[in-house]
């Protein structure tokens, strides 16, 4: 009996033996998989979270960071030239950057690297991204032609806009964009019908100007002063209203009214005595009543304040 309970107790110490062994084993498996699980999580968050992850970048973007954005998406492409997502947000932050910048050179610098990215990033996007980087481009193209000596950019700000409302991207701003565009083209029942939809969705002092003078430019000198006396009603804008007032006495002076042209430049020159336009405006409305002394007096006035004024400069030289 003795040696059966020997027996019994030594197979259960054997027991327990093994199973502080297995017990340390997996103690010590548990911690090694933790520490690899953390070593591993802490990895991929330095990672995820460095400056030239795409997670960090849109991070950036998202909060409207368009310098860090900008800076990062340069970092990412110095390694992956052709990354599309760095590409496109490169391009956007870019944008933005060039209509924060008060520097012209500068400003013209960010367009030209927006444009490029924009353009690289179309070759191989995805389809449900093409609407959105046509759109963004054609905006490029459109800021780019506004601060250029030379329009050359407009044709081009009309195509892209055009391509991404085809491709179904909706955008308040595409109808006044394209309006403007088109104004620049020269083409006017273009842009009179792209001002007339953007004033639809969204009626401004400044799109009424805009649609007045595309009217004069057609010969609808009626339809114009239609836009201009509503400007006149409600307008709080002083520059808005100073170009009506112009607009208004060339119509004027187009049509003879010569008394009220000149009530037109007077009140411009009223809240601005360094308006050459006007001085030139009155310098013409006294030639049309047979006073070149006069007007010669006003051309000289407009030469002072602008000595390059195309208007007055020609005026000039043919009543030498």
């Amino acid at each position: 009996m003795v040696g059966a309970k020997n027996n019994a107790d030594s197979t259960v110490t054997k027991r327990k033996s093994k199973l502080v062994k297995h017990l340390v084993i997996a103690f010590f498996v548990i911690v090694a998989f933790t520490t690899a699980f953390i070593f591993i999580k802490k990895t991929i968050s330095k990672k995820i979270h460095s400056d030239t992850s795409i997670v960090n970048l849109y991070e950036k973007w998202n909060a409207y960071d368009y310098q860090a954005a900008y800076d990062i998406s340069g970092r990412i492409l110095a390694k992956k030239t052709f990354n599309n997502t760095a590409l496109m947000l490169h391009g956007y932050a870019a944008f933005y950057l060039a209509l924060a910048d008060t520097d012209t050179t500068a400003a013209q610098g960010f367009l030209d690297e927006s444009i490029n990215c924009i353009r690289v990033a179309l070759q191989s996007a995805k389809s449900k991204t093409v609407p959105q980087l046509e759109y963004m481009l054609g905006k490029a193209y459109f800021y780019k032609n506004t601060f250029s000596s030379y329009y050359y950019y407009a044709d081009l700000a009309v195509q892209y806009l055009q391509r991404a409302r085809k491709d179904g991207y909706k955008a308040d701003d595409i109808p006044e964009f394209l309006g403007l565009s088109y104004a620049s083209l020269g083409m006017t029942m273009e842009s009179i019908s792209s001002f007339t939809e953007a004033l639809v969705l969204r009626e401004s002092d400044l799109l009424l100007l805009s649609i007045a003078e595309q009217y004069y430019n057609a010969g609808q000198p009626a339809a114009a002063e239609q836009y201009l006396f509503r400007i006149s009603q409600a307008c709080k804008d002083e520059k808005i209203l100073l170009r009506s007032h112009m607009l208004m006495g060339q119509i004027d002076i187009d049509q003879q009214k010569y008394a009220e042209a000149e009530k037109e430049f007077q009140t411009i020159l009223e809240k601005n005595e360094n308006s050459a336009d006007a001085y030139y405006g009155l310098g013409v409305i006294y030639e049309n009543q047979g006073d070149v002394l006069k007007a010669r007096s006003q051309w000289r006035k407009a030469l002072r304040l602008q000595p390059n004024h195309p208007g007055a400069l020609k005026k000039m030289a043919d009543f030498k």
